[in-house]
């Protein structure tokens, strides 16, 4: 496993170093950074989608209808 140097506030560091053993402090660290970089993909993926839905129209129940039976006979 490669490995990166990063800082941590002293509260963080001193609450990892008390509540979590040696050999064990950088699974924890890894899981939590794993979280937190899910969380932002999630984030940013809804952004996305908000960004798209205001950009398209908003098509009625019918003009889906229409939209699909045209696709298909287009093919």
């Amino acid at each position: 496993m490669p490995k990166v140097n990063v800082s941590l506030d002293e509260d963080v560091r001193d609450d990892l170093i008390r509540l979590v053993p040696p050999r064990k402090r950088s699974q924890v660290v890894n899981e939590a950074l794993r979280k937190e970089l899910l969380r932002r993909k999630r984030e940013s993926a809804a952004e996305t989608l908000q960004l798209l839905r205001k950009k398209t129209a908003t098509l009625i129940g019918r003009d889906v209808l229409r939209a699909v039976r045209e696709d298909r006979t287009s093919h």
